[in-house]
Order: structure tokens, then C-alpha cells, then sequence
């Protein structure tokens, strides 16, 4: 969550109701199947309700990532919007720790919209960012959450974004994860998806599952195929690269969007951006040119 001095951006330089609907439109007739939103925290927006049953009427996978502390809300809406799966941010299960690492004393409602969602029978994913010192000692507490309840938590391992405070020495690697979780569980390696980001493990007995995101020591860029529209209409072709293509304006201007789209796919780096590579143990913040996390989504 945003620090309370956080400057958010003005209304008129954020896409609007209509013009994420036309945007979405016309990505979905370029072959896009599936549409994420995310944030900062999606359902601030006053108008996330309309924003969501908008979509909803596309022939498109719809899905959620959120904070979890508005769930109860939107949850009628998400029902309507045929929004069955949804992923809550959720980095510890110590409500001393949550509001050292969010600023927010909101742990306990985080946690009972989860299990709002897992009574109303939505699909589960809980985002895990993994930082060395900070709560890769709770790794077995999330598989062992996963033994009688049906969520599957993804271990995310942490990256370089602007304001992070990103030093190798915070990292987490996929092989450290899956050690930590050898040393006490068996698992099982789940067969991918095509254009899954995530690597998924079951564990024998356990009503939930796990998955781990190698981001920074296992890339998977050669079979990414996401694309990211930030809220004031800039689309990024990797979560890293530093160019963006203005797709806002071009509406509001009357021009063309498929070809601006099509070019911002073309120019799209071999891996991570173009900004680095897997050598993260030489990567330093300031060598980083993006935005933060929260104005990416």
C-alpha cells in the first residue's frame, strides 16, 4: 500500500469508464482472451463496479488481483461480473507483520474475505512476494494453510521496480523456496499451462496447491505473452521495459490503436525488458528506469 503522502493521479489523466471499455475491445479483436485488472488496489476506483461488469460482457477470462480489504463490498458485483477466481496480495499471516509491511491495521479483514470468497466457492491464488530475512521463514506456514484449505499460493520472488528499495541480497530464489518446502513436505510438479508464468507443485493430501514465479532466477520471457495497460492508458509490452505506448492520447486523438499496439509488440525486448538479465547478483536500483509497482499493475 501507497504511503499516506502517496500523490495520486488526476482523474482526467486516467482512462475512464468507456475508454477502457474501448480499449478492451479492441485488444479482445486483436486475440486477447483473458484480462487481468490490478493496481495499486483496483477496487478503490469509485467506478471499479462499472469498470467490472463493463468488461464482463467481453468474450474474455476476467480475473482480479487485489488487496482483499474490500472484497465484502464487491463481492455481489464479482458474482454478477462471472468473476470466478481472484488473486489476493498477502506477504505474511502475522497481523504484527502485515501492518509493519502494509502500514495498514487491516490483516483481520484481509483474512476473513478470503474466506468470504472460499465459502462462496471462488478460485483462491494467494500472491506471496518472498524477501529474504523479511518472511521467508513463514514459506511452510503458507503450505501448511494449504493441507485443509482449497487456496493455491504462488511464491513470487521479489524484483526490481522503482522505490522498492531492490538489493540482490533480499532475494529469495525459486531453489531456496522449493528447499525450504523439500525439508519438510513431498511435492509433486504439476504439469504447465501454455504461457504459464508460475510453476505448480501439489502436495499428496493437501486440499490446495503451490506454484512459484522465477522472475528473476529462472526467467520465463521466451513464452510471455502478457501485456500491461497501466491506468492512465500507457501499455507496456514487459513488466520491466522502460518504453511505453501511449494508447490514451491516441484514443482521445481520434487516431489508430491496433497499429500502436501492434509496434509496441514488435519492439518488445528478448527478456526482462531489455533492463537486465538472470546476472541479478550485479543489478542495482538505480541501474532500474520504470515506474513503481502500484502505478504498473
Amino acid at each position: 500500500m501507497p504511503e499516506e503522502d502517496y500523490v495520486f493521479t488526476p482523474a482526467s489523466q486516467l482512462m475512464q469508464v468507456n475508454e477502457i471499455e474501448t480499449l478492451a475491445k479492441i485488444f479482445v479483436a486483436e486475440g486477447v482472451n483473458k484480462i487481468r485488472l490490478t493496481g495499486g488496489e483496483p477496487l478503490v476506483r469509485k467506478d471499479a463496479a462499472d469498470i467490472i461488469l463493463a468488461l464482463s460482457k467481453l468474450p474474455v477470462q476476467l480475473t482480479l488481483t487485489t488487496n482483499g480489504t474490500r472484497i465484502h463490498e464487491f463481492v455481489d458485483v464479482l458474482e454478477q461480473a462471472n468473476v470466478r477466481s481472484l488473486n489476493i496480495s498477502l506477504d505474511t499471516l502475522h497481523a504484527e507483520k502485515f501492518q509493519l509491511v502494509t502500514r495498514r491495521n487491516q490483516f483481520d479483514i484481509v483474512t476473513k474475505n478470503i474466506q468470504l470468497l472460499l465459502q462462496k466457492n471462488f478460485h483462491v491464488k494467494i500472491n506471496v512476494v518472498v524477501m529474504n530475512g523479511l518472511n521467508d521463514n513463514e514459506i511452510n506456514d503458507f503450505i501448511e494453510w494449504t493441507k485443509d484449505t482449497p487456496v493455491h499460493v504462488r511464491f513470487i520472488e521479489f524484483m526490481p521496480f522503482s522505490g522498492n528499495r531492490w538489493t540482490s541480497n533480499k532475494l529469495f530464489t525459486m531453489q531456496q523456496i522449493l528447499e525450504v518446502i523439500g525439508e519438510k513436505y513431498s511435492y509433486i510438479r504439476l504439469e504447465d499451462e501454455k504461457h504459464d508464468t508460475a510453476k505448480k507443485y501439489s502436495i499428496p493430501g493437501h486440499a490446495g496447491t503451490f506454484a512459484v514465479i522465477s522472475t528473476m532466477s529462472a526467467n520465463f520471457c521466451g513464452d510471455c505473452n502478457r501485456m500491461r495497460l497501466t491506468a492512465d492508458g500507457k501499455m507496456k509490452n514487459c513488466l520491466f521495459s522502460k518504453d511505453e505506448t501511449d494508447l490514451l492520447t491516441a484514443l482521445r486523438s481520434g487516431k489508430e490503436i491496433v497499429p500502436l499496439i501492434q509496434q509496441s509488440i514488435r519492439s518488445k525486448a528478448k527478456e526482462l525488458g531489455g533492463q537486465f538479465t538472470t546476472d541479478f547478483e550485479h543489478l542495482h536500483a538505480e541501474d532500474i528506469h520504470n515506474r513503481s509497482m502500484i502505478t504498473i499493475g
